[in-house]
């Protein structure tokens, strides 16, 4: 229920719906200046919640968000855009929830035989569902947590191994819970003590660090958090760089790639439009022509007008030296002659976005860029080189059906009914409305809980932390201009669709929906 001042009274509405809920219940109610009325009695207070809560179930909404859609954070033209772009690994490609476990073991393999940690832990087996992406990692003191877009940690989301930290102790290691923007990581996970992860490859990593911090805890075994957390993450690291990743996934396609006949459709129809298309990957290219085949086909790089393999981003975007190298499609090895144009039916790798510009002249906000990774693959782009950006976020399809569940919008239409009333009277001194008022808060925070639960019960939803946007919410409105689960959502639209943000009512602004 959003509560809208109107000439000094707090009217409430539960999604545009609570009209004329001052004129129903009485002034006493609705009013911010509720100590001027004549005291509401402990038996009116309770009449007046149970009347809210059955209206709120009477008024509760009925439409139901399409989990395939496009959402626009910016107002977006397809009609300008003329030259589209993507990433690979979780964009064009999307990965089944086998990939998480190999990359798991994999790691844990590296563990055991380079780090020389126990024999042991190869017992350990991954937890699907644990983390979420985008959550925090405290690399001092081995805490893994939730952030909202003010930078304040959710309690009931701070993780040591697998041990729910509790709110003392947080207020205790944090002086609240607040986390300076100095103790933060950059955008790419450089310096600082609290690194955000990010991608979808790093729901192993978070399993890994949880189940191995869990297992030196509970065979009291002293450890250093630091070197725990490199250890981990260079393990992880390797487990891409050294190919073998690559190679399970290409011996057994079925197993850990999902077909992708509607994002050949897509491409076909970009193509057929006289759109131009280009590949930047960070994954190799042998790789991702087996991949590519298994999605679109054999001629997959016909409808690509430039391919670019092993690009380094987020360096690819930064870095103005490294020079782009050309490939052999078929035996990989590199040429040596120098590159002066980014010719189609070739594949380069590395290079970087101002030889890129110079050689295509697509610039600005004619390109349109997908990709997974909110940091690594749009906010260069979006922020230094005035590229259109669309992020796919996977997880986006399930998080829409759980907020589409008769439970859950039941949930939220009393928890924002049960927020006005608390708003109404909360600067009510009486002791005896006061202890109701409490009686409501504890509710209102049991419903809370309830739906951060639903989504995950250690951390919640990807996108937010109760009322508040999370940090990977935050980010994601600043750098993408529209978002969606896959690039084959933009089948349903035309090509020159313009997508419109929300306009959303700004706290000091009139809500017009109510």
């Amino acid at each position: 229920m959003a509560a809208v001042v109107r000439n000094g009274n707090v009217c409430f509405a539960i999604f545009g719906k609570f009209r004329g809920f001052s004129q129903r219940f009485g002034a006493a109610a609705c009013s911010r200046q509720c100590s001027t009325v004549t005291e509401t009695t402990e038996e009116e207070l309770w009449r007046q919640y149970h009347d809210t809560n059955q209206l709120a179930q009477q008024q509760k909404p009925l439409c139901k968000i399409n989990p395939t859609s496009v959402f626009a954070n910016n107002e977006l033209c397809m009609g300008d855009v003329e030259v589209y772009g993507f990433d690979y690994d979780y964009t064009l490609a999307h990965y089944t929830d086998e990939l998480y476990p190999l990359i798991y073991n994999l790691a844990k393999e590296r563990l055991l035989m380079r780090n020389k940690y126990p024999e042991s832990i190869m017992a350990l087996e991954y937890i699907p569902g644990f983390a979420v992406r985008g959550l925090h990692y405290d690399i001092e003191k081995a805490l893994l947590m939730k952030i909202d877009a003010f930078h304040h940690i959710q309690l009931g989301t701070v993780f040591r191994g697998h041990q729910q930290v509790s709110d003392a102790e947080v207020f205790s290691q944090y002086d609240g819970t607040h986390v300076p923007v100095d103790y933060m990581s950059s955008f790419h996970g450089r310096g600082k003590q609290m690194v955000q992860l990010m991608d979808m490859f790093s729901l192993s990593e978070m399993a890994l660090l949880c189940d191995i911090t869990e297992f030196f805890l509970k065979n009291g075994i002293e450890y250093d958090p630091e070197y725990l957390f490199y250890d981990v993450k260079n393990a992880v690291i390797s487990v891409h760089l050294s190919g073998d990743m690559h190679k399970a996934v290409a011996e057994d396609m079925d197993r850990y790639l999902e077909r992708g006949e509607e994002i050949a459709q897509l491409l076909r129809r970009l193509a057929g439009a006289g759109k131009k298309l280009f590949l930047i990957t960070n994954s190799p290219f042998w790789f991702v022509q087996r991949g590519m085949e298994y999605i679109a086909g054999p001629s997959w790089m016909e409808m690509f007008d430039v391919v670019i393999a092993e690009s380094r981003k987020p360096k690819f975007f930064t870095d103005t030296k490294r020079p782009f190298r050309e490939v052999s499609k078929t035996s990989g090895t590199c040429k040596f002659e120098r590159v002066t144009s980014l010719r189609k039916g070739q594949v380069y790798i590395q290079g970087n976005l101002q030889d890129f510009r110079q050689m295509t002249g697509w610039y600005g906000a004619r390109v349109l860029y997908f990709g997974d990774h909110v940091y690594s693959d749009l906010a260069d782009p979006f922020l230094k080189h005035g590229w259109r950006t669309g992020a796919i976020i996977p997880e986006l399809e399930d998080e829409i059906k759980i907020s589409n569940s008769t439970s859950y919008k039941d949930t939220i239409s009393w928890l924002l009914a049960l927020q006005g009333l608390i708003e109404s009277q909360q600067s009510r001194h009486d002791e005896a409305v006061q202890a109701v008022v409490q009686e409501w808060m504890k509710e209102m925070r049991e419903l809370r809980h309830y739906t951060k639960d639903i989504f995950n019960p250690q951390f919640g939803s990807l996108f937010r932390t109760h009322h508040n946007p999370t940090y990977f919410s935050r980010r994601l409105m600043r750098f993408a201009d529209i978002y969606t689960s896959s690039v084959a959502n933009l089948l349903h639209f035309p090509i020159d669709y313009t997508f419109y943000p929300r306009r959303s009512a700004l706290p000091h602004e009139i809500n017009y929906d109510s």
